[in-house]
């Protein structure tokens, strides 16, 4: 396949999950209806984003991937539509858990599981309360004639992320995310710093990059939204700003990506036998 479309769905969540599924699945509609064949919903999309406080009854609420409300509810879609569904869930395995994708392929199947890597720890983004670092690794997905990579969130900050999965043969980068104010400090605002760390992975990899975003104020702290598509140069060729609700959909030429991407030589060129630091944990 030399082309794509691809969709990020924006929204507000709340605290019912049922209602969060349903305003989730009508987007997915809307954008199936429109032509996308992979669709990416924001994380966590079960609920409010729960991480800004640590509260032992929250674990509750995780459960195995075959289990899991929002991966179930994906899957009955994905197969009706034809579409995959890269699915965001806080996943239980045994006395684990993680912030993990469950990826849906266009005939509802679980294709696999990814869990988040990198896990955050600061104020308003307490994760490493809630969540094990992924034991994953990196994963890429071969879909509709080509090789997708999904991080999560945090994930998207990390150069070596992106590389990674380009390495591993991805030609579009998909993150998911829940990212909005900082309590600590009411006067940085990340929208555009988020937006440019992203816009690099896709320069440097000469690839597509697709991030999903939530929208509205969560007791208080306020996500931004600013959901967004780019090509292989990094150019915003879809976006929204923070209080959109809805769809962004827009058509991949993934030929002249990869023709765009030798040309550049960031492959050819790249050193591995200088970069032994990267890999050293001090």
């Amino acid at each position: 396949m030399t082309k794509l479309t691809v969709a990020a769905l924006q929204l507000a969540l709340n605290a019912d999950i049922e209602t969060n599924i349903g305003a989730v699945s009508d987007l997915v509609e809307e954008a199936a209806g429109r032509g996308a064949q992979v669709i990416l919903p924001p994380e966590l999309f079960e609920g409010p984003y729960f991480c800004k406080v640590e509260e032992e009854a929250l674990f509750a609420t995780a459960r195995p991937v075959y289990e899991h409300p929002c991966v179930l509810a994906m899957q009955k879609l994905a197969a009706s539509l034809k579409v995959a569904i890269p699915t965001s869930f806080f996943e239980q395995d045994g006395q684990q858990y993680y912030n993990s994708l469950a990826m849906i392929g266009p005939e509802g199947e679980l294709m696999g599981v990814y869990r988040k890597s990198h896990i955050p720890d600061g104020p308003g983004y307490e994760e490493k309360y809630y969540f094990r670092p992924g034991n994953t690794g990196f994963k890429t997905w071969d879909l509709y004639g080509t090789r997708i990579g999904v991080g999560i969130c945090w994930d998207q900050w990390y150069p070596e992320c992106a590389r990674a999965m380009a390495l591993m043969g991805a030609q579009l980068l998909f993150y998911p995310t829940a990212i909005g104010s900082e309590p600590y400090d009411a006067t940085l605002d990340t929208r555009h710093m988020w937006r440019r760390a992203m816009q690099g992975h896709s320069v440097s990899n000469c690839m597509p990059v697709i991030a999903a975003n939530r929208i509205g104020v969560e007791d208080g702290q306020a996500f931004y939204g600013h959901s967004f598509i780019t090509d292989e140069w990094g150019e915003l060729v879809e976006r929204f700003d923070g209080g959109e609700t809805g769809v962004l959909v827009s058509t991949v030429d993934l030929a002249l990506a990869a023709k765009h991407r030798a040309g550049m030589g960031f492959f050819r060129d790249r050193r591995p036998d200088l970069y032994g630091r990267l890999s050293e944990d001090r």
